[in-house]
């Protein structure tokens, strides 16, 4: 159950929530939702992958988390374990929600908060959303960066895929990893920058995704997958 309510500092100044992470909220899962606006900052940490969506063929990029079923490595009890957390998960009970104007159209964007959440309470541990004066804390402000890069993010990504999609650099990758224990994994149904297709691309090419800025984010994505080598340390750290 949720009860999500426009966030306020009259109704909600003595408001607090406790960022912190767990199978509670969500977390517990070996992949997560990833936007163009934090492909950098993610690929510092993640492997970067595409998946399509079988009912819309949406192409969209998770973050690999884990490699069994409901498996998160980086979920460390109520800490997540990485300079760098996903903006889905980072948001904690925040959301964006749409205010409607009188004929209809979309208004105002406005912040959400869930007041069923665990992590929120009324002056209780955690962090103040408002200062006393009544302007946004510290906190808010942060939260208000996490659900910029997610909207911003939606934003920008129909433009992005469709101009990975022109030049062909996402292509389907049948990963095969090996653990320590000799168990292997194969992940399937996934696709990623071709980084082979990405080098060889011309010039014309090359300055019509760097003038839209998505060159940077097709070469942060192909240069995650090195990261995998430190999921399989994680997981075979898990394991002992």
């Amino acid at each position: 159950m949720t009860n999500r309510i426009v966030l306020n500092n009259i109704d909600h100044g003595d408001l607090t929530v406790r960022p912190c992470f767990g199978a509670a909220f969500g977390d517990q899962v070996n992949s997560v939702r990833l936007f163009p606006t934090e492909y950098e900052a993610a690929s510092r940490e993640y492997a970067i992958l595409f998946r399509r969506d079988a009912e819309t063929s949406q192409v969209f990029a998770v973050a690999l988390l884990g490699l069994d079923a409901d498996e998160n490595l980086f979920l460390d009890g109520e800490r997540w374990n990485a300079r760098y957390v996903p903006a889905v998960q980072s948001r904690g009970p925040f959301s964006i929600g749409l205010q409607r104007n009188p004929d209809g159209t979309p208004g105002e964007a406005l912040i959400h908060v869930d007041l069923d959440d665990a992590r929120v309470g009324h002056r209780g541990e955690g962090h103040h959303l408002f200062l006393e004066q009544g302007g946004n804390a510290p906190y808010l402000d942060s939260v208000v960066d996490v659900l910029r890069t997610i909207t911003e993010g939606l934003e920008v990504e129909p433009a992005m895929i469709a101009a990975f999609a022109e030049f062909e650099l996402v292509q389907p990758v049948k990963l095969q990893i090996q653990t320590g224990d000799t168990r292997r994994y194969d992940l399937i149904d996934f696709f990623t920058i071709d980084a082979g297709r990405l080098t060889a691309l011309g010039g014309a090419a090359l300055e019509k995704l760097h003038r839209a800025g998505f060159l940077r984010l097709a070469f942060a994505a192909a240069s995650s997958l090195g990261n995998i080598g430190r999921l399989i340390d994680l997981k075979n750290r898990a394991r002992t």
